[in-house]
């Protein structure tokens, strides 16, 4: 008889999505059957509360992953579902991403109250988002803005925006895509007007080291090019990180066999911003992500990293 899984998720309406597409899928090819089960992160419970994500976009060391993880460790779970640009660049060694799916579209996008663009927008517009590298970005783009903290599931994000509490708001379009929303975006950004987090758009599947089976039936689900674009975006986190909080955005992309991958450090306020690109082959994902991090070092993301009083030794 085939083993069932318990599969440990996030509650919010797009946790439960990719939980759910993970299931069918692990149903589809193995005829494994599997339930979910939600669990309150400390991320959740912090929603009204103002935190700073270190590093990677919303991970504040995984703020929105640990308690999963520690259901995993247990044996309460025995797969767990995170959105990449959640998880901390160290995880437990008892642990394994046995798949990192096909990437969603990793760029962020604008929903505005009147459909409008970005370039649009009057002055002193309220623009409510969460993300440290998203409000940076907003105000080296304009200034005039007032960039307000907005936090919440997706869905509580689009209520207050319908409510008046903002003029517009900025998301992870994969998010919107994943939840049927894509009918509200007003402006998909290009990368060179906002790069996106670590890992945006990419779901990872963990699974106990141990646990052959469970391991070898999620492998199926990884995608190869998605997990080296990853794996480049998560080597230059770990280079620049060092316990600092910086917004930081990178893309990693593969293109005829060749792997470009653009990144750009921006101080809080918007005034400074330091943007690379460099190239290679997927193999040499990883060390793609630690060349570009010392190319952003050297044109000056340490200058960056001082203003929020930190530095990169």
């Amino acid at each position: 008889m085939t083993r069932s899984l318990r599969i440990g998720t996030r509650g919010s309406a797009l946790a439960l999505w990719q939980a759910n597409h993970v299931r069918d899928q692990l149903k589809r090819l193995h005829g494994v059957e599997a339930e979910i089960v939600r669990i309150r992160t400390s991320g959740d419970q912090m929603q009204t509360a103002s935190f700073t994500p270190i590093g990677a976009e919303g991970s504040a060391k995984g703020i929105f992953i640990k308690e999963i993880e520690d259901a995993l460790l247990s044996g309460a779970v025995d797969v767990a579902v995170h959105s990449m640009k959640d998880v901390p660049t160290e995880t437990p060694a008892e642990l394994v991403f046995s798949a990192i799916t096909r990437r969603e579209d990793p760029r962020d996008c604008l929903i505005s109250r009147e459909n409008r663009a970005l370039k649009y927008l009057p002055s002193g517009a309220r623009v409510g988002t969460s993300s440290i590298r998203r409000q940076a970005q907003l105000r080296h783009l304009r200034p005039d803005f007032q960039v307000l903290e907005l936090r919440g599931n997706v869905d509580t994000r689009m209520r207050k925006l319908a409510e008046g509490e903002y003029d517009a708001i900025v998301l992870a379009m994969a998010g919107v895509n994943r939840l049927g929303a894509a009918d509200k975006v007003s402006q998909l950004f290009k990368t060179d007007v906002m790069l996106p987090a670590v890992g945006q758009g990419a779901l990872g599947i963990e699974t106990r080291f141990d646990d052959t089976e469970a391991s070898a039936w999620v492998a199926a689900l990884d995608d190869p090019e998605t997990r080296a674009c990853i794996t480049a975006e998560r080597a230059l986190l770990r280079e620049l990180e060092g316990g600092c909080q910086v917004p930081l955005g990178a893309l990693a992309r593969i293109a005829n066999g060749r792997m470009e991958m653009e990144a750009g450090v921006f101080s809080p306020d918007g005034d400074e911003a330091v943007r690379r690109i460099d190239s290679a082959g997927p193999a040499d994902a990883e060390a793609l992500g630690n060349r570009l991090a010392r190319a952003l070092i050297d044109a000056g993301a340490d200058r960056i990293l001082r203003l929020v009083g930190r530095s990169l030794g």
